[in-house]
């Protein structure tokens, strides 16, 4: 009898220690985590083209994570079978993703039929890009333009085409089906007209003709939602031009999630306020001030005048702006600048700064772990959200939380489902970008004493008994009940 009371006295303390060590290993406890962002983020900054990144990559290779490159649908597309079919070699285009990403950076790429005095398709100037098979249709005939806008002779694709208009649907079809998920590629501009820009300047527009009809677009931009495949694409401020485009006047084009971009950025008359501001009366018309929270903002600065590129990042500001400020106003990610290097106000280290104040920019203000598993509190200090997937990860632990969306001074809690014994140990991953590159964030987070010691004691601890009162897991450590002359004990081992 006294023996059957001992065995049932251990079974209670061996419960009771086990609902006590449970509960106590549930505790989150505070983990010291001290890190620091030293370098501009990947898929952010300021951009440079392929040539001048490669001839200043010893000097300006850290302070850049982008490059940007104009890109021609003829170079690719090598016929078109009789299904429709479209037939391609992609060496010219892995050609460019190869050598941008050889110097550890993404690319942001931008397909266009038209380009005044362009002589990259066969050392013509103006030839459009449109393949060669479209070009050899009876049905289709181009038109041309000598002097448009003073930028030199241009050929315009012919858009009455219907053959042109499918193929052009097809393409980026084909192309995200391919490239989308590449983490060579950072973003896709689109558009049409000059340079993809979403105008004709100096030609008489021809809607239908010179430039796609308002229907076509709306197909273009309706497509492009279905078959992006989360990679980020972004169309031309002037495409809030109503002249041109349909965009703000119709409401399912504008509900979509699509960037901008603004290739005449911080010119002189950008702003409202200024002698014209047609700029920044596009960024309101189009973006609503909402889009960038879901479609990425970027562009090139001004060309207006040949000083803007190298002045514009002058600490004093540049036509009463300064860049950060500029960039905070329109949430921009990424920006070219290719002739601001070696400028008095373009140095490496002013790009690296540049770079810095633009896009998302992580922070974790709590981290704490219960033994089994991590929690985070983040918050973003950046001007504008990740717009791709990334996750805080332990080892191979992810968490289920994606970053992507974070708006700037949010928080969001995020679980690991793993312990964090080393605090080196946690990172932020993402498919989306390069093994070369990294995504870093701030931490100033003060531990527990001991708090990495104590929750490796308490997690072993952790045990399960059998009904009898002896350990139900094969460790060597732990809380278990041992009998002695028919007595009971409490013992760690």
């Amino acid at each position: 009898m006294e023996l059957q009371r001992n065995i049932q006295r251990g079974l209670l303390v061996a419960a009771l220690a086990t609902i006590a060590l449970c509960a106590k290993a549930q505790q989150w406890t505070s983990v010291e985590l001290s890190r620091q962002v030293t370098h501009p983020q990947p898929m952010t900054g300021l951009v440079l083209w392929p040539d001048e990144a490669r001839d200043r990559n010893a000097t300006y290779g850290g302070s850049i994570q982008l490059e940007f490159s104009y890109c021609l649908p003829c170079k690719v597309v090598t016929g078109c079978k009789t299904d429709g079919t479209i037939e391609y070699d992609w060496s010219y285009f892995e050609n460019i993703l190869d050598d941008v990403a050889s110097r550890g950076h993404q690319l942001v790429a931008r397909f266009r039929y038209e380009y005044p005095s362009g002589t990259d398709v066969d050392g013509k100037k103006g030839t459009t890009a449109v393949p060669a098979y479209i070009k050899q249709r009876d049905d289709y005939n181009e038109t041309y333009s000598s002097n448009p806008g003073g930028d030199g002779p241009t050929y315009y694709a012919d858009w009455s085409n219907e053959e042109l208009k499918r193929f052009t649907l097809q393409f980026y079809t084909d192309f995200c089906q391919r490239y989308a998920q590449d983490p060579r590629l950072a973003f896709l501009e689109v558009g049409f007209g000059h340079w993809s820009e979403y105008h004709i300047y100096g030609t008489t527009l021809q809607l239908g003709k010179n430039f796609p009809s308002k229907a076509f677009q709306k197909e273009f931009f309706q497509h492009m939602s279905e078959v992006a495949d989360g990679l980020p694409w972004l169309v031309s401020i002037d495409a809030a031009d109503d002249e041109y485009s349909p965009v703000v006047d119709d409401s399912e084009i504008m509900a979509l999630q699509f960037g901008l971009f603004d290739d005449s950025f911080m010119h002189k008359d950008h702003e409202i306020g200024s002698k014209d501001g047609y700029n920044e009366e596009c960024w309101n018309a189009i973006g609503k001030q909402t889009r960038w929270k879901t479609g990425v903002c970027g562009g090139e600065i001004s060309y207006y005048k040949d000083s803007d590129q190298k002045n514009f990042l002058n600490p004093a500001g540049m036509y009463g702006h300064t860049w950060e400020e500029q960039a905070a106003k329109y949430h921009i990610t990424f920006m070219i600048a290719n002739d601001a290097p070696g400028s008095t106000y373009g140095t490496a280290a002013r790009f690296k700064e540049a770079s810095m104040a633009s896009g998302y920019h992580l922070c974790v203000k709590e981290c704490e772990t219960d033994g089994t598993k991590t929690r985070l509190k983040v918050t973003n200090k950046g001007i504008a959200p990740l717009y791709r997937d990334a996750f805080f990860a332990i080892g191979n632990t992810r968490s289920e939380q994606s970053l992507k969306g974070l708006l700037p001074d949010e928080e969001l809690v995020v679980e690991i489902a793993a312990p964090l014994t080393d605090a080196t140990a946690l990172k932020v991953v993402s498919d989306n970008i390069l093994s070369t590159q990294e995504i870093e964030f701030d931490a100033d987070v003060k531990g527990s004493t001991d708090a990495i010691s104590a929750i490796n004691t308490e997690s072993s601890h952790s045990v399960l008994f059998r009904l009898d009162g002896t350990r139900a897991d094969n460790t060597t450590k732990g809380i278990v009940i041992e009998k002695s002359n028919g007595k009971t004990k409490k013992v760690i081992r």
